[in-house]
């Protein structure tokens, strides 16, 4: 798929819609994109910051979706679990960027040669207005070469 097609059927999902995620930028090689979030009445929670599932949500599917992109059918790529560190109120437009650099993709692609498992870790920060953190996400990836 092409980034362009899937930077729109990201920002047409229900779910992204209805917390007022939008996708911003999906690099052509689909090693970066980035993801924006405006504080609105339904995203917000009882206190009147961005709600934590939502800042969830925005970093969800990116990295699974770029590397499956990036490494091709002959790989199984899935999400295998992800932890989030709430820093600070989430308040006004939040942002997270996601980047693969070319180091991971040679690390991933050494360590499954064999059709091993390998569980890769990736780390995204949101920030706020300020470039101030939100929020610390770690994601593991199951990663696996079809042999």
């Amino acid at each position: 798929m092409k980034p362009r097609t899937l930077k729109i059927l990201f920002n047409i999902y229900p779910p992204f819609i209805c917390s007022g995620i939008k996708v911003k930028k999906i690099s052509d090689d689909f090693k970066f994109i980035r993801v924006e979030m405006k504080l609105k009445w339904y995203n917000r929670n009882y206190v009147g910051t961005h709600f934590g599932g939502s800042l969830f949500s925005m970093t969800d599917p990116f990295l699974m979706v770029m590397l499956m992109n990036i490494l091709g059918k002959e790989y199984i790529v899935w999400d295998k679990s992800t932890c989030i560190e709430f820093i600070r109120p989430g308040l006004g437009t939040v942002k997270a960027e996601f980047r693969i650099i070319d180091e991971n993709i040679r690390d991933i692609i050494e360590k499954t040669s064999g059709g091993e498992k390998y569980y890769p870790e990736f780390n995204v920060e949101i920030l706020n207005e300020r470039n101030e953190v939100v929020s610390r996400i770690k994601k593991i990836l199951y990663v696996k070469k079809k042999i």
